[in-house]
């Protein structure tokens, strides 16, 4: 049986959770009087008994929460499971919303021990329903809905605009354009031009959050700062070249600088990336060409849409 061993807390990040006999989870929230709780989505943690043991046999005496953890799980692969899996735990009810993190500074048991599992091994959720969870409820995985909405996040590139020189107006029209069509939008940012931080950034929106479209906006020109396509190809398992073709082939049509443009579209892992122009108006058109077709792309990329061939 899939079941809850412990349930922890902590009134602050970065420390130890301590055990508890039961902990109430709280809508949009987490769990109440938890350092961690807060409207975003890595509300709980939660972490596998089997991935405690295995560390435990290296001969750390680590008790539950040592890691951070909130929930400590047993009988299933946390790793294994896509973001949008749901746990329901008697009344409560909670989604999957990342797999691990990326640790900024080394926690407490890291520093005790030389390592930690819980950036590669736990995984994060928001609180869909709130409820009372305590050692020994049974927890029923629930598989993501095959008609949930897409996810999306958007990237913007301007060394002026992330220096708070100049407004950004594409990317917020942008994620107006995704929610209105029906995307679930989980994340935007503002980025300096360059390839260091967008290859980050693009890899932890892939692996982790597993989004599944990525649109960068800007960065896509000849000046010496424009690398977006560069980032964006570096990171891609695979191109998907017919995305950009037609896209500058529609810019065309509106002005002969979209022969300037290099951008680029790929695949990294179920995740598709996109390279947008930095203007407003750019982006609009771009947006109004590109999202009829889009839905049925990512579908057989989620794999929740059969491929359309004919004989």
């Amino acid at each position: 049986m899939n079941q809850v061993i412990a349930v922890c807390l902590s009134e602050k990040k970065g420390t130890q959770k301590s055990e508890t006999n039961s902990v109430v989870l709280k809508e949009n929230w987490g769990i109440e009087g938890d350092a961690h709780a807060g409207t975003w989505h890595r509300q709980i943690s939660l972490l596998a008994l089997e991935r405690i043991e295995e560390f435990r046999k290296k001969g750390a005496d680590v008790c539950y929460g040592a890691f951070g953890e909130n929930i400590v799980t047993k009988g299933i692969d946390l790793r294994s499971l896509p973001v949008g899996t749901r746990f329901q735990i008697g009344e409560a009810l909670l989604e999957l919303t990342q797999i691990g993190k990326e640790c900024h500074s080394h926690c407490a048991i890291y520093h005790q021990v030389g390592d930690c599992i819980m950036p590669r091994e736990g995984v994060f959720t928001r609180v869909l329903k709130g409820g009372t969870v305590r050692p020994g409820d049974e927890i029923t995985v629930i598989a993501p809905a095959p008609d949930r909405p897409f996810t999306a996040a958007w990237i913007t590139l301007s060394d002026k605009g992330s220096k708070g020189e100049r407004k950004d107006e594409s990317g917020p029209l942008l994620g107006a354009m995704l929610k209105e069509a029906g995307y679930e939008v989980v994340e935007s940012m503002l980025l300096p031009d360059g390839r260091p931080e967008l290859e980050k950034q693009l890899i932890r929106l892939a692996d982790q959050r597993q989004v599944n479209v990525i649109f960068t906006t800007g960065g896509t020109g000849f000046s010496e700062r424009d690398m977006t396509p560069e980032a964006t190809a570096a990171v891609c398992d695979r191109m998907a070249p017919g995305i950009a073709e037609a896209l500058r082939a529609y810019s065309l049509t509106k002005t002969k600088h979209a022969m300037l443009s290099r951008a680029v579209s790929g695949i990294r892992k179920k995740t598709l990336i996109i390279n947008l122009p930095g203007s407003p108006k750019a982006v609009r058109e771009s947006l109004e060409f590109l999202l009829p077709s889009l839905g049925h792309g990512l579908g057989i990329l989620r794999g929740t849409d059969g491929e359309c061939g004919r004989n």
